[in-house]
Order: structure tokens, then sequence, then C-alpha cells
């Protein structure tokens, strides 16, 4: 993939500019952006509190006081194009099975954490986007038998709670037998002791994962994806930014920006559906 134009930079840079202007006194270092969000409560009128993972290599990460990954710097450039700073962010954790009540609750003022757009979600959150669309796999060890999901009958299979892809699998594999975690992390451990068979999410986290330096050579992603995860922003119910951050979403495809997040984040190895990405825009406002 040939480097792309990667505005966020310059405008970073321009907002780093003007605050200065201003007398910020922001002293923060190389978090990308504020501390962990402790007290429950939503953005100030200042600032935007914005919902990722933690646990995800490569989407969203949480290393000490930094932060990183494909959703982390979407996120960034997203805020910024509202006229806001990086500086401005107060990144919260946001688990899959916590993200419709961090948002109905106004604990976040959006979030950006592999959220696939389900119909039954809308009806408690709604959706800009799609900025990815990403396609359930499986991780195994690298000495496993299993090929795909046709080789999954009675294996012991992990998930996380709240997350779309157990019940796609239990669907196709009736016989498969399911745990479920809190977090892919500690999925991705059990598999690596030998405790479960078997992850499955989308393809994108689980190469994430399988380029860890811990898991290099131990894990691989095998099988064909076999479902469409359009990720969405999620936002309140009740906000009036989702058409403007649809827009701005579209613009970071046109000019070359997104791709390059992807290949700064998921490596060069990492090969997105060509015939999903870019994704359609819109459609789940409201």
């Amino acid at each position: 993939m040939s480097p792309a134009p990667f505005r966020l930079a310059a405008v970073l840079a321009a907002s780093a500019l003007a605050l200065s202007a201003c007398g910020s006194d922001d002293s923060s270092g190389g978090s990308g952006g504020g501390e962990d969000s402790s007290d429950g409560g939503g953005g100030s009128s200042s600032g935007v509190t914005v919902g990722i993972k933690y646990d995800q290599p490569g989407l969203g990460l949480k290393e000490g006081d930094s932060y990183s990954g494909m959703d982390v710097d979407v996120a960034k450039a997203v805020v910024t194009e509202l006229g806001m700073s990086e500086d401005d962010i107060t990144w919260k954790e946001s688990p899959s099975a916590q993200r419709e009540t961090l948002l109905e609750t106004g604990q976040v003022d959006m979030v950006f954490a592999t959220y696939s757009i389900t119909d039954e979600r809308k009806q408690k959150v709604q959706f800009a986007g799609p900025y990815f669309v990403a396609g359930q796999s499986l991780l195994v060890t690298s000495d496993s038998d299993i090929t795909g999901t046709d080789s999954l009958d009675g294996k012991l299979l992990c998930s996380v709670t709240g997350s779309t892809s157990a019940p796609k699998v239990k669907e196709e594999v009736p016989g498969v037998q399911l745990q479920e975690y809190g977090t892919y992390s500690e999925c991705v451990s059990q598999l690596a002791n030998g405790t479960i068979d078997a992850v499955t999410t989308d393809d994108a986290i689980l190469a994430g994962f399988a380029n860890q330096s811990q898991y290099q050579d131990q894990l691989q992603v095998v099988g064909d994806t076999f479902s469409e995860e359009r990720y969405g922003v999620g936002l309140p119910k009740d906000s009036d930014q989702c058409e403007e951050i649809n827009g701005i979403v579209e613009g970071l495809w046109e000019d070359g920006t997104m791709e390059q997040i992807i290949a700064d984040n998921l490596g060069d190895n990492y090969e997105m559906n060509e015939e999903l990405n870019p994704p359609e825009f819109g459609g789940d406002c409201g």
C-alpha cells in the first residue's frame, strides 16, 4: 500500500499553535489526550470524552499513559475536524458489554471501539459511519487442526460477552462449546495457555493480537471471513453530530488518511476487504 497524505498531523499542529496563543498550560505528554475519566462524567464544554478499548493491539490499546490503534487515530481525526484538539480528548475504557450504557448515561460523548452497527444497538444509540468494515474470523495456535468454522464442532471457542461474534458462530456451528470472557485479551491468554481451542471476533482484532511480540509464531488467523462488521462511531440517541461525522469520515477515505491509519496500525501484512472498503457511509443516524 503506497503512503497517502496524512493531514492529521498538520491539522493537530495548527490546533496546538492556536491553543498556545490562548495561553494553554496543558503539559500532557505522549498520551495523545487526557487521562482515563475516573469520575464517570462525560465531556466538559471544552472537551470530549471518547470511549475506546484498552486491550486491542492495533485498534485500541492503553500502555501506561499512551493510547494507540486505528480506533484511537480515527477518533483523533474526527475530533479535530469537529473543531477541537487532541488534547481536548479524555479517553475512557468501553468494554463491549458496556458501550450502550456508557452512551445512554452520558459517561462518554462518543465511542470508537470496534463497535459493529446492528439494528438492536440502534434502538438505544445512533451510529455515524461506518468508518471501516471488518469480517469475523478465527484465531488458533500455530499447531492447531482448526482451519475454519467447518472444523469447530465440539471445540471450545472463546469470545467476549456483549459482542456480536459469539451468537454468529453459535448459529453457524451449533456443536461448538462457547466460553465468554469480559475482554479479548483474556480470550487470547487462555488460547495461548491451551485452555480453549480458538478465539473468534473480527479479523482486524485477531491480526492485531497475532502480531504482538509475545504471540508471534504461536498464534495464527485461519479461515475465510464469515460476516460483515461495520465499525461505527457510537453516539447518544439525541446527538446532533451524526451527519457531520459522516462527512468527516468520508473525507478521511477520500484523501487517503484512512488508508494510512490502517497501514500504520494493522501492518503491511493485513489485507482489508477491498470489496467492503471504503464503506457505504450514512444511513444509521437517528
